[in-house]
């Protein structure tokens, strides 16, 4: 019968849908790969055997050495960076309090250590962006803060 076969490089458009979407994959699976390497380093958990263990694999076999990795411990991959992210919060509030409170404006209610603290929270709940947060800290360090008066 005469029929042509049409591969998709014969209509641009669709080699170019799969270009992208090959490179989409690629950067994808990077991401994973980073990652899964992170998350084998800061998990204080495993030991350093267990630890190269898991590196070796991945990095040996990457396919299957994430894949077991993903399955074996991504159910606690999240838990794992929420609570490092809390303790960064947490190490950023009392960097800001113990800050403030040797400025000598951390006596009293409503001094500068509280207003950083309140400041700090608000930032957290996401009701202040980094910009609105640098601004407020730059007037309660100057003095200029909701609790002086001039």
């Amino acid at each position: 019968m005469g029929s042509t076969t049409h591969l998709a490089y014969d209509y641009p458009l669709l080699g170019a849908f799969w270009t992208m979407l090959l490179l989409f994959l690629w950067i994808t699976w990077f991401v994973l790969l980073f990652r899964v390497v992170t998350d084998l380093f800061r998990d204080d958990a495993l030991s350093g055997w267990a630890k190269a263990g898991w590196l070796v694999l991945v990095v040996a076999l990457p396919f299957v050495g994430v894949f077991a990795y993903l399955v074996a411990r991504g159910r606690t991959m999240g838990r794992r960076e929420i609570a490092q992210a809390r303790a960064r919060q947490e190490a950023f509030d009392r960097y800001v309090r113990e800050t403030a409170a040797g400025s000598g404006g951390g006596t009293g209610q409503g001094g500068t250590a509280d207003e950083l603290h309140r400041l700090s929270e608000i930032r957290s709940r996401g009701d202040l962006t980094d910009e609105e947060f640098d601004r407020a800290k730059e007037l309660v360090l100057s003095g200029h803060g909701a609790g002086h008066t001039r």
